[in-house]
């Protein structure tokens, strides 16, 4: 397993005050619901209503969008989305804090891509 397989990233806000470490596995970045409500400053249960209709519409399928993860200190699995959930929801709730992390999670994955091909590339 390569060394950027699985890392965290913290995110930060344009004005410093939130801040949310991000996970990225594979060629994506991972944000759980309350993640999501906290980054475009929406209540959870907002987040869970666009998250539903997302996938009722055939917008993006569960499969491979979602992951649920074991982690610290929580009895259940804990449902993760990739970036291409958290984007289509930063669509629906139209904030500037969702305007400025797709800007980051751009750079973060294009900055990741070129890493990964310049390894893969040398022999």
């Amino acid at each position: 397993m390569d060394e950027n397989d699985n890392q965290i990233i913290i995110y930060q806000s344009a004005d410093g005050r939130t801040k949310i470490d991000v996970r990225m596995e594979g060629e994506t970045l991972w944000l759980t619901q309350a993640q999501i409500a906290q980054l475009f400053g929406r209540e959870r249960s907002v987040i869970t209503k666009h998250i539903q209709n997302i996938l009722d519409d055939g917008e993006i399928l569960a499969e491979s969008n979602v992951q649920k993860m074991h982690i610290a200190h929580s009895g259940k699995p804990v449902a993760f989305y990739s970036l291409n959930m958290i984007l289509a929801v930063g669509y629906r709730v139209k904030s500037r804090e969702g305007t400025h992390f797709r800007q980051w999670a751009t750079s973060v994955l294009r900055e990741y891509l070129q890493k990964d091909s310049h390894s893969t590339m040398s022999v």
